[in-house]
């Protein structure tokens, strides 16, 4: 916990706690890009907000992703016909504006401003947690991944339970600030100060292009 960026005293009672130390940072980390589909990026669509900020700084992630050989891995919600006007998800009971992420529509779709490319994995889900009922965490370890930094949408959903699954699976988990966003601010915020305290590290994008950077260069 740094900067006392949450007040003095909240984050005196974390630390004497307990909570904040640093996480370690493996040599062999993988991208995750959580539903930076358009039903979330984009203002117009039920789910979504303007988040312009957050791909624009995910995609220089992913950039500097590229020259270690770093695995990206995006996610996207997607219900089928029947689940998105069924009883089938429960947690659409819940979020009914998410009723309208159906397969082969425009809002389930990758934000076309991210720089996908073929060697890049995608993962389906129905639930928040990217890990919950798919095969990302076989699929990581496939890759011999061990760590994991985590971007997308948004911090209160998606984000923050992929964050906890990740470190539940046993991967280390950076989150680079500028590259998650929420709805609101009240959220986001919040929930970046428990994913800090007790899940993973918060970092700044730039560390985050520094972390790459640092790591060995691919054979073109």
């Amino acid at each position: 916990m740094s900067e006392a960026r949450y007040g003095q005293d909240t984050e005196r009672t974390y630390e004497r706690a307990g909570f904040g130390a640093p996480v370690r940072r493996g040599s062999r980390p993988a991208v995750i890009v959580v539903d930076l589909t358009r039903g979330f990026t984009e203002a117009g669509f039920p789910s979504g907000a303007d988040l312009t900020e957050v791909v624009g700084a995910t995609g220089r992630l992913i950039a500097a992703a590229r020259p270690a050989g770093v695995p990206v891995v995006f996610t996207a919600i997607a219900y089928t016909p029947a689940e998105a006007a069924g009883d089938a998800v429960t947690w659409l009971h819940k979020a009914q504006g998410m009723r309208s992420l159906v397969e082969g529509g425009d809002e389930v779709a990758l934000d076309p401003r991210l720089p996908r490319a073929p060697q890049d994995h995608l993962v389906v889900k129905k639930g928040a947690s990217a890990f919950f009922g798919t095969s990302l965490a076989s699929l990581l370890t496939g890759l011999g991944r061990d760590t994991v930094l985590v971007c997308g949408a948004t911090t209160s959903g998606c984000v923050r339970a992929t964050a906890v699954d990740a470190v539940q699976s046993g991967f280390s988990v950076l989150v680079p600030r500028e590259c998650v966003g929420d709805r609101a601010q009240g959220p986001h915020e919040a929930n970046l100060f428990d994913i800090q305290a007790k899940y993973g590290d918060v970092i700044d994008v730039k560390d985050a292009v520094g972390y790459l950077d640092g790591l060995p260069r691919t054979t073109p």
